[in-house]
């Protein structure tokens, strides 16, 4: 019932179509190259295999890109870890709004990875001592503003249009943030920011 719910609501968002719905990972497995979807909505929990099982075999397959958004009750840092692992592109709680599990989903449309705000804080909130980020390299201010924009959770076309710049240099300040703190995803990013007072937690 919950996943109809979620397929009716979803559907009626004029940018998104519903292209098929499955109860097991197995099911989804078989369809993947049959219809292949540009975003895949994974639950963690299935009653087959894992969620993050069936994540490692469809980003696996070279064939199609497959686009996983997880979608999960768990907040927990070993499955959040365990779908991003897997190639997960983002992880969204089932107590988010409609308006964030949007978000994410057309982040991911995108390519850009995306964390719930309350994932998002709880990963940066556990055992940040194992963040390796060098906060002795100094950023730049356009780049400190770009850390805080990503660490907020906003994409690289949204960061743009807030600092008026492309897109693409938007990406070239993310690659250079992550080179001077020799760090290497978004949930990285995110510790660090929090861990430096740049975001509140």
């Amino acid at each position: 019932m919950i996943r109809e719910a979620l397929s009716e609501v979803l559907g009626q968002e004029a940018d998104i179509e519903i292209v098929g719905q499955f109860d097991d990972g197995n099911a989804a497995l078989l369809q993947f190259q049959v219809l292949k979807p540009d975003v895949i909505l994974m639950d963690v929990a299935l009653p087959d295999i894992s969620g993050i099982e069936v994540t490692r075999r469809l980003t696996a397959d070279s064939s199609h890109k497959a686009r996983v958004l997880a979608l999960s009750t768990h907040l927990d840092r070993h499955m959040i870890s365990g779908m991003l692992k897997a190639g997960a592109l983002g992880y969204v709680s089932k107590s988010s709004g409609k308006d964030e599990l949007l978000k994410g989903i057309r982040s991911v449309a995108k390519g850009e990875f995306y964390l719930s705000a309350n994932v998002a804080t709880m990963l940066a909130l556990d055992e940040p001592e194992k963040t390796s980020a060098d906060s002795t390299v100094p950023l730049g201010k356009r780049e400190t503003e770009v850390l805080r924009l990503i660490a907020d959770g906003h994409t690289s076309a949204e960061i743009a249009i807030r600092l008026h710049i492309a897109t693409g240099t938007v990406d070239v300040h993310r690659r250079n943030i992550m080179r001077k703190l020799k760090l290497h995803h978004a949930t990285e990013l995110t510790k660090y920011a929090i861990r430096e007072g740049l975001i509140a937690p």
